[in-house]
């Protein structure tokens, strides 16, 4: 079930992309950021308590809300960055640089994570480098 859910995100991330780099034209990067934001969370809260899962929140730990926060600045900064790459550049062109966050992962999850890797994602990783560096160029 992971890899339906995964290739819905990249679906969803091209309609993104593209969504943004119409929605942004004319405006501030930033409040086009706030925008968007503001949507996910009244989506996300929506889910959250449409699903009954308001009960979790006091199964969350210090630990678990430490890292959440990290990395919901970690997720601010990117869309900041983005939006403004977007406002800039093509997005035919951005996108497929935002996406060298996966081989980043990779790598990131292997070192930090221990989780183990074979020849076809370090590969895979390889490529997606490969073609941002092309890209770049």
């Amino acid at each position: 079930m992971w890899k339906f859910y995964a290739l819905m995100s990249a679906l969803f991330a091209a309609l993104t992309a593209i969504l943004a780099k119409v929605g942004i034209k004319g405006i501030n990067s930033n409040l086009a950021t706030a925008i968007r934001t503001t949507v996910i969370l009244g989506i996300t809260w929506g889910i959250v308590i449409a699903s009954g899962n308001c009960r979790e929140i006091k199964t969350i730990t210090r630990n678990n809300l430490i890292f959440l926060i990290l990395s919901g600045i970690a997720t601010g900064l990117s869309w900041l960055c983005y939006f403004k790459a977007i406002s800039l550049g093509a997005v035919s062109k951005v996108a497929p640089i935002d996406k060298l966050s996966v081989a980043v992962v990779i790598i990131l999850s292997v070192f930090l994570l221990k989780e183990p890797s074979d020849p076809k994602v370090l590969i895979g990783a390889g490529l997606i480098v490969a073609g941002s560096i092309v890209i770049l160029l």
